[in-house]
């Protein structure tokens, strides 16, 4: 048998796990965080709003149906949410080293390798979810044997900056133009957009699109603090004295927060998982979402323009806002979820809606 490669984890309050590499045998750092989700690990390696981060899954098996095929549609990767993967490193329980897809073309582990992305298989993760619950997202640094790496902290830089498009771009020739502001657009926003007869003009987390040609105005989602994006936020704040539709998703949804004169703050750990229970306020309907965010709007900051427009059942924090008479709405979860749940995706034909009646 191959002598595994040990690896061990390091997180900074001292803890230490002990456990074996798969993937790039190379030293990593970051932020350390969890996800609960039962699938999608593809779609969430390829996220940006895990930039920066170790990521912990919680789902015992991973790893049995390999790396999807690199196909495109419409010059997007069909498959992945990025044309690369952003976690810093991979932490899981048990590793499948045999895998069996219909659409796999390699194993997870050849994909993190040419990545250059280290993994290590063999930790207790329940353990390890439990004390980062306990205690908080913490940094830590993963270290094959003979490697050693300082521990690195993502949220104090402008991971936006990094993940955002360097050029605008332009997508489909529908109807309606779509200004994409790209602070880390995962590739399903965009397809979901281009199934509603739209033109999306993709450009860089700090363009000044006042001068562009455009019906409503996205926001994607993005990683890290989103107080890093001063110019984004500037940009949105000039475009409230207008009346042309906006609708943001995650960071979006914070950007809003702050451009209206909100606060954000960060959460203890996050919400990283399919299986997010909200709730739209005011009605008594219930949706199960997908998220990934670590940090949350500050409803008590919101002022008396903007109201609250979905809250999580699980710990009442901010999951959306709107304004209260202009066309301006967001989620702090994802209706564009990759593989599901796809309970909120209407709002996507909401904001086409008001882009319909604005017109």
């Amino acid at each position: 048998m191959e002598k595994r490669l040990k690896i061990k984890l390091t997180l900074e309050d001292g803890t230490v796990y002990q456990g074996y590499s798969f993937g790039s045998p190379v030293a990593a750092a970051g932020e350390v965080v969890f996800n609960t989700a039962m699938t999608g690990y593809p779609e969430s390696l390829t996220d940006p709003s895990y930039r920066g981060q170790i990521l912990c899954l919680t789902y015992p098996l991973v790893g049995n149906y390999g790396a999807p095929a690199r196909s495109e549609e419409n010059d997007l990767l069909r498959f992945y949410e990025s044309s690369s993967i952003h976690i810093s490193g991979l932490i899981v329980s048990d590793y499948s080293f045999e895998y069996s897809h219909w659409n796999a073309e390699e194993s997870l582990d050849s994909w993190l390798k040419r990545n250059k992305v280290p993994g290590v298989y063999g930790i207790d993760t329940r353990a390890l979810t439990k004390r980062i619950r306990e205690k908080g997202a913490m940094l830590g640094k993963l270290e094959p044997e003979g490697e050693s790496i300082v521990f690195y902290d993502p949220n104090k830089v402008n991971l936006v900056a990094e993940v955002s498009t360097p050029t605008k771009k332009v997508y489909g020739s529908g109807k309606y133009r779509i200004l994409l502001l790209d602070c880390g657009v995962k590739f399903n926003i965009i397809r979901h957009l281009l199934k509603r007869d739209t033109t999306i003009i993709r450009v860089p987390w700090n363009y000044d699109f006042h001068n562009e040609d455009f019906d409503g105005l996205f926001l994607s989602n993005g990683p890290g603090d989103p107080k890093m994006c001063t110019t984004s936020i500037e940009n949105i704040r000039k475009s409230y004295t207008g009346s042309k539709p906006i609708f943001g998703i995650c960071l979006g949804n914070q950007l809003m927060a702050l451009a209206s004169g909100a606060d954000t703050y960060k959460l203890k750990y996050g919400h990283r998982s399919h299986n997010q229970p909200v709730i739209q306020v005011g009605t008594d309907k219930a949706y199960i979402t997908s998220q990934n965010h670590g940090f949350a709007v500050d409803n008590k900051t919101l002022s008396s323009e903007w109201e609250p427009f979905f809250v999580n059942i699980n710990d009442n924090t901010n999951e959306g806002m709107r304004h209260k008479s202009l066309p301006f709405f967001s989620t702090q979860f994802h209706p564009e979820a990759s593989g599901g749940p796809t309970d909120t995706d209407y709002l996507f034909d909401e904001f086409i809606g008001n882009i319909r009646k604005s017109k």
